[in-house]
């Protein structure tokens, strides 16, 4: 059995396979589209169960038709659910969407809120949509977004060993500095769609399989 890597080495590797994927992959950004604070939590609401592709292709029209939350606490459910009936869940997704949008307008003035504690208290909203919110609509490294690519890589990588994604981030926030939080995420996931992908990972073809404890082995 291998030695347990100790707390400052993990943290050399980290930052060398930080550095390398940088590099790797110097336009990595949030892929849903968006313009403001409010199209990005309604794009990350509709992201649930459904790729970032499907939700591009939805939210033209949804924001044609409620370009902001005043228009969308006001809008009648059918009118959203017909909308966003491609992303899967919809019944339930709309109704989140004019619920947040209602509790803008009632506690917020309106304004999308730019801290954990008030974004997570609006319908739809968890840790994980809060956190790509203040990360990529705000630049606030408030956390790490862990979606299923993240918790991947990070297992695979020897970042941690937990598979429940809050857990994930509490490990992953010890081992990268804050500014580092967002882009993180990024990294991660463009990496984990190009190369460590689920099934059979490539890594004869992964540019940090050097320093990856899990390369050649089954994800």
């Amino acid at each position: 059995m291998a030695p347990r890597e100790r707390k400052a080495d993990r943290a050399l590797r980290a930052d060398r396979i930080y550095r390398i994927l940088e590099t790797e992959y110097p336009d990595a950004h949030c892929a849903l589209h968006h313009r403001n604070p409010y199209e990005l939590t309604v794009a990350t609401i509709l992201s649930a169960q459904c790729t970032d592709e499907r939700v591009n292709m939805v939210t033209p029209s949804l924001f044609d038709a409620f370009p902001d939350p005043q228009s969308l606490a006001q809008a009648r459910q059918h009118d959203v659910e017909e909308l966003v009936r491609s992303t899967g869940f919809f019944r339930n997704k709309a109704k989140n969407l004019i619920g947040m949008a209602d509790a803008v307008m009632d506690r917020h003035d309106g304004v999308i809120p730019n801290t954990m504690e008030a974004l997570v208290s609006l319908p739809g909203v968890g840790r994980k949509t809060a956190n790509v919110v203040l990360g990529n609509a705000f630049d606030i490294d408030h956390g790490i977004v862990v979606d299923t690519h993240v918790k991947r890589l990070s297992k695979r990588l020897g970042f941690t060993r937990q598979t429940d994604p809050v857990k994930v981030e509490t490990d992953l926030v010890k081992i990268f500095p804050r500014e580092r939080w967002t882009m993180l995420s990024h990294l991660l996931i463009f990496h984990g769609r190009k190369t460590c992908v689920a099934r059979k990972p490539r890594c004869a073809d992964c540019c940090v399989a050097h320093l990856c404890p899990s390369a050649d082995l089954p994800g």
